[in-house]
Order: structure tokens, then C-alpha cells, then sequence
């Protein structure tokens, strides 16, 4: 395995991150010709970038269908990018570009970012006891003797918050919360550097939801964890997250911190969601803002910017060509209305 070459840092970072991704496409074939040549692609993914540092939770927000959960799978290469860059820096000095790698190349990366899934049901092995599920990692990756593996899985058990006497038990026999601190345990096994969490706290009860949130944030601060949180959940990202990006029909078209974003949107998206967050006091009151139209299909994408269709304030120029980013300090939008009062990069 090689050692990629280093190459320089996007502008809104001045430190080293843990991933930097740049241009990331992921197209699928959606029909091919008669002779076999693919005649139109699904872009699920289409010129992504961000980045990520070590200890930072960077939230991924939109609608379904706008390439959240697959962005997040290709940058951990459970899926194959089109084109593009995934740099990983594990130790802050040597670097990878995880997208040129091979499968044989990638494979010892791969213990420093693991994933949380949306359903802990359908994650676990229903064949396998809790033990041989937490201790799994250790042994593919042959980490330590199996009476260390042991201690492990118990030290993980009671970091998550449950009982060690849960060790032989299947997971037909824990409910929905119990699970996900199953699967963050085995998550944790190998002392990850990132964990992607495709919407870990959607499928459970509101209450639970509050204590699996108030977890993952003690062990991001414990392990200095950092974490890509795919959610629909505002409120969540909103407790979680350090900053957060906005997608839009495979496109990033808004990035910020989580107080810049939703105290002060940039993006006619952004606001757009921001505004259909339910309030729980009902004698607040807001001017409503509804987004018409349905999302485009990511095989037939409209021009210019994919969202003038359904944007309230679409200028002729939106129809044509394809915003750029566009910096307001570190707060980043792709959207024409911005090109005048903000630095093009």
C-alpha cells in the first residue's frame, strides 16, 4: 500500500483533516444502448466536497433521495465513486486517497471508520450472541487474544451502558435502543477514527432517542471520535452537530456551522427546510414557506442550477449555468444570489 501524494488543502480549512474529500461523483446506470453502453446515469452523488477533522461532528442534511446515505458509503468505499478524491489522514501525517486504492490496498484502513446503521435490528446477525458480535472486528482484524478480546467486549458493553449478563444473548431479545448500543459497541471495537451514521436514531422511540443522542456525543468527547451524521431530523442535527451540509439532488448546496446555518441560511434550499421544522409552541408565529414542485430525477437533471425550478428567487442565470462555491468566511453556498457579496472559489 502506498502513501498518496500530499496535495494542498481546501481554503475553508487551515489544518490537516481526517477526510477531505473533493469532487466526489457517484453515477449508477440507469439504461444501456443494445450493445451495451450505458445511455443514462442516475447521479446520486455529483461534485461533492467537504471535509471532515478528527473529533468534529459534520451533519449531512435534505430530502430523501438527495444522495446523503450514498455519499457516506462511498467515502468509507462500501460503494465505488465515479470520480473524485477521498483523502484520509489517520495520524495527521500520512495521507490516502481511499478512491484510488484497491479493495486489497484499502482493507487494513478500514478499522479506522466504521458505520451505524438506521435499523440495529436488520445490522445484527440474529445467529450470533452479543459477544460474537461486539468481538467480531477484533478477530477479522486479529486484534489481540481471544481472553483480550473478551475484556474488550465487556469494556465496550459497559461503556454503552449495559449490563455484561447481556453477553450470551441473542438480539431478538434486547429492544430497539439496546440494539443501537449494540452496534455502536461493535463500532467502537477496533477505536475508530470516524463513524458514519446513517440516520442512527430514526427508527427508535423519541425518549430512546434522546439517550443513544446523549451517547454518541459522550463517546465522541471520550474517544475524540469524529462522526458523518446523515439525518432528516433538524432538532437532532441541531444538538449534534459542530456543522452541517445541505444536499440537494446529489449536490452540496449549502455548508456552515450549525449556528450559521440555522440561525442565518444562505441557500433558498436551506431556508426552505428550516421553515418546515415543526415549532412546539404553538403561539410562536412564522411567515410560511412552502418549496413547490417535486425533486428532479437524478437521471435527468434540469440545467444550470438543479434547484431553479422549484426556487422562489431564480434569476435568468440560474437557468443557464451551474452556481459555483461561494465563501462567506466559512460559510459555503452555491447559489448565484451570493456572487457579488461573497469570494468565488
Amino acid at each position: 500500500m502506498n502513501e498518496a501524494v500530499s496535495t494542498p488543502l481546501p481554503s475553508a480549512t487551515s489544518v490537516r483533516p481526517l477526510f477531505d474529500v473533493r469532487g466526489l461523483r457517484v453515477w449508477f446506470v440507469k439504461d444501456r444502448t443494445f450493445s451495451g453502453r450505458p445511455r443514462r446515469y442516475v447521479k446520486a452523488v455529483d461534485d461533492v466536497s467537504f471535509h471532515i477533522a478528527g473529533g468534529e461532528t459534520l451533519a449531512i442534511v435534505g430530502e430523501s433521495g438527495s444522495g446523503k446515505t450514498t455519499t457516506g458509503l462511498a467515502i468509507l468505499r462500501a460503494i465505488d465513486p465515479r470520480e473524485g478524491e477521498i483523502w484520509f489522514s489517520p495520524d495527521g501525517r500520512q495521507r490516502y486517497d481511499l478512491a484510488s486504492l484497491s479493495r486489497r490496498e484499502i482493507r487494513p484502513l478500514r478499522r479506522y471508520f466504521q458505520m451505524i446503521f438506521q435499523d440495529p435490528f436488520s445490522s445484527l446477525n440474529p445467529r450470533m450472541t452479543v459477544r460474537q458480535i461486539i468481538a467480531e472486528p477484533l478477530k477479522v482484524n486479529r486484534v489481540g487474544t481471544p481472553e483480550e478480546q473478551t475484556d474488550t467486549v465487556r469494556r465496550l458493553l459497559d461503556e454503552v451502558g449495559l449490563n455484561i449478563e447481556f453477553l450470551n444473548r441473542y438480539p431478538h431479545a434486547f429492544s430497539g435502543g439496546q440494539r443501537q448500543r449494540i452496534v455502536i459497541a461493535r463500532a467502537l471495537a477496533l477505536s475508530p477514527a470516524l463513524i458514519v451514521c446513517d440516520e442512527p436514531v430514526s427508527a427508535l422511540d423519541v425518549s430512546v432517542q434522546a439517550q443513544i443522542l446523549n451517547l454518541m456525543v459522550d463517546l465522541k468527547e471520550r474517544h475524540r471520535l469524529a462522526y458523518l451524521f446523515v439525518a432528516h431530523d433538524l432538532h437532532v442535527v441541531r444538538h449534534i452537530a459542530d456543522r452541517v451540509a445541505v444536499m440537494y439532488a446529489g449536490r452540496l448546496v449549502e455548508e456552515g456551522s450549525r449556528d450559521d446555518l440555522f440561525d442565518r441560511p444562505l441557500h433558498p434550499y436551506t431556508s426552505g427546510l428550516l421553515a418546515s421544522v415543526p415549532q412546539p409552541d404553538p403561539r410562536k408565529r412564522r411567515k410560511r414557506q412552502i418549496l413547490a414542485g417535486e425533486v428532479p430525477d437524478p437521471s435527468n437533471l434540469p440545467s444550470g442550477c438543479v434547484f431553479h425550478p422549484r426556487c422562489p428567487r431564480a434569476l435568468e442565470l440560474c437557468r443557464r449555468e451551474p452556481p459555483p462555491d461561494f465563501f462567506q468566511g466559512a460559510h459555503r453556498v452555491r447559489c448565484w444570489l451570493y456572487r457579488n457579496d461573497a469570494d468565488r472559489i
